[in-house]
């Protein structure tokens, strides 16, 4: 057997090597999202797939000469991750250019990095923060200044984006970016400038992002084998954390069909660790309809495999329906009658058995497109059986959330307010944040709901930070968003994170749970998910991530057993030398969570020696220890 050291498994007897298990997994509290049997402590992979489930007799009938056995060691196992809204693929083309800030808990140590990075940056390239943090998160409360940006990389171009809201730049990326006293304010985009009329480095999204990020796509991009590397090693940064699907929800500056190659050609070559359904966004305003018309003749949604696959179209299918997420603006007013060509798209769609999903934060968007989609139930156009669903939602009506039920569709959830609910709670109120969006009510409605992050340029990609959102209803930041009943059960919250994005794709029936005949897609988890403290769900990790069988990802008891990637390229990277997310010790093993966690050792122990007393392996009157050192 190919394995860990494992003692006690060996192969079973007269078992012919046909029928052998590829990999079997032992030794774990496995919780697999199915209600018909929601827990089991081994199984059994082969040829990607779930062969057995059960308990280890179960699951070792199975090992033969060739089958790779893994001891779980008694940790948790959960169903893979499937993120239903992520930029992923463009995430992926970036990665490796990028210095992540996500999970860094001060400024001071955010600015050291970016000080580090800028003595290995070479001339011509530029030191980019992208998503992922907030000054919420740093023990500073603030956002760094301008003037410590220069301080840090005088000579080399830094920007930073900080959420929908805002970019920093230095001295050097100005200029770099060709921005003068002369250069106009972009629609619904403002250069800050001095009282001397240059540019001071601020730019902000008025309420428009798009100033945020037609600037950063003036940056230098990678060769085409860079990209592959970049993104294989995203991928395994997903991995990481227990991701083995997303849903990538497309985006601006992202066109098909020359963005999305990179994944293509590694999907080709069997090197993606991570299961892609991508949409398509038309990137062109007053183009849009004929980008539809032209995907429609060449591809298909569902075309594809188990690793790649067309999902729709969206997240914007014409450029004058969607609204922005600057909660630190006042809500945009989209303009008067751009309903008559978001019609046309709509049908166009619906028409040709195309599903779709819409950017839509606010309430007023929602109500507007769906009086277009009402308008088209006479032509039997909903409910039709298409996958359709609106993304974001934050202020969503009850009303709303009846209408989107009677006409089929479906709502994506992200924890953008992790990030930004303090800017919302600033501008609306703590009362309006309380249903922002209104999760609890969604469900009870019975209405699909899948979880994301919305990564990677505001949220940070890791599940964790958005399944503790759900759970706590607390921000990066802990400020406390929602009342005890607008929470949602930590199984709840998981099962939005696993069938709940395997149903947003059409895939219920082979992934986002563990049952025989499933995709064996799974984590083993540093910390059990469900019986954690609430605070210290941002810091589980994967300790072994399997796709379809495969041993994707690797760490702890079982580093090395995972695949190989290639180096990071190129060598002055900042994930070369800093990673991705920057894990920070739990906050249970300190302090007050460190007394808890004592107190329950204790309760536990108390608890195994009444169950001893009960069976007779112990006296009920436990003999007196004197200890003179105690006596008073």
């Amino acid at each position: 057997m190919t394995t860990m050291p494992v003692s006690g498994v060996t192969p079973f007897p007269d078992l012919d090597d046909g029928d052998a298990a590829d990999l079997v997994v032992r030794n774990a509290k496995i919780h697999t999202g199915d209600p018909e049997r929601p827990a089991a402590t081994a199984m059994a992979v082969r040829d990607g797939r779930i062969t057995a489930l059960g308990d280890e007799a179960t699951a070792t009938r199975h090992v033969g000469p060739r089958t790779r056995v893994v001891d779980a060691l008694g940790r948790r196992i959960v169903p893979g991750l499937n993120d239903s809204h992520l930029h992923v693929i463009r995430g992926g083309l970036n990665y490796v250019l990028e210095l992540r800030w996500d999970g860094v808990p001060s400024l001071r140590q955010a600015l050291a990095m970016l000080r580090e990075q800028a003595g290995r940056t070479p001339k011509g390239q530029w030191i980019r923060v992208v998503g992922g943090w907030t000054a919420e998160q740093f023990a500073e409360r603030r956002m760094p200044t301008v003037a410590e940006l220069n301080a840090a990389a005088p000579d080399t171009p830094v920007f930073v984006l900080h959420l929908y809201q805002s970019a920093l730049m230095n001295r050097a990326a100005v200029r770099a970016a060709g921005y003068t006293r002369d250069t106009p304010d972009p629609r619904g985009g403002q250069i800050v400038r001095g009282r001397d009329g240059e540019p001071t480095g601020v730019l902000l999204a008025a309420p428009s992002a798009l100033i945020l990020y037609s600037t950063l796509a003036a940056a230098p991009t990678l060769g085409e084998e860079d990209r592959k590397t970049s993104t294989r090693h995203f991928l395994r940064e997903l991995n990481r954390f227990g991701l083995t699907s997303a849903v990538d929800a497309a985006g601006g500056f992202q066109s098909f069909p020359e963005n999305y190659r990179t994944v293509t050609e590694l999907a080709r070559a069997g090197e993606l660790s991570l299961r892609i359904a991508y949409h398509l966004f038309p990137q062109t305003a007053g183009q849009e309809l004929d980008d539809l018309r032209r995907w429609i003749e060449t591809v298909r949604p569902d075309e594809g495999d188990e690793w790649l696959r067309l999902n729709g179209a969206g997240e914007n299918l014409t450029w004058a329906a969607a609204d922005f997420e600057n909660f630190s603006e006042p809500r945009p007013e989209l303009a008067a009658g751009y309903e008559a060509e978001f019609e046309k798209a709509v049908r166009l769609l619906m028409e040709n058995g195309w599903g779709f999903r819409l950017h839509a934060t606010y309430d007023e968007t929602i109500r507007r497109d769906l009086a277009v989609f009402e308008k088209l139930t006479a032509d039997g156009l909903f409910p039709s059986g298409n996958r359709w669903l609106f993304d974001h939602a934050e202020t969503v009506s009850p009303r709303s959330l009846e209408r989107i039920a009677t006409l089929g569709g479906s709502i994506g959830v992200q924890n953008r307010m992790s990030f930004q609910g303090r800017a919302f709670v600033d501008r609306y109120g703590a009362e309006a944040a309380e249903r922002t969006p209104p999760v609890t009510e969604m469900l009870e409605r019975g209405l699909p709901v899948a979880a994301g992050t919305d990564a990677t340029r505001v949220s940070s990609y890791n599940p964790w930070v958005a399944l503790h959102w759900l759970v706590t209803g607390r921000t990066v930041g802990d400020l406390c968003l929602y009342p005890p009943d607008r929470l949602v059960s930590r199984e709840k919250a998981l099962e939005m994170y696993t069938r709940g994005g395997a149903r947003m794709t059409g895939e219920g029936e082979v992934k986002g749970l563990l049952r025989t005949g499933f995709l064996a897609d799974f984590a083993v988890l540093s910390h059990d998910y469900f019986a954690v403290h609430g605070d210290d769900i941002p810091h589980i990790e994967s300790v072994l991530t399997v796709v379809g069988g495969r041993l994707v990802y690797a760490a702890a008891e079982y580093e090395g057993l995972d695949e190989v990637v290639p180096p990071v390229s190129p060598s002055w990277s900042p994930v070369a030398h800093f990673g991705g997310y920057q894990a920070t010790p739990p906050p249970g093993i300190t302090g007050a969570r460190q007394a808890d966690r004592l107190a329950e050792a204790v309760a536990a122990s108390e608890q195994h020696r009444q169950w001893r007393v009960a069976r007779g392996f112990a006296p009920e009157n436990a003999p007196q220890v004197f200890d003179p050192c105690f006596v008073l």
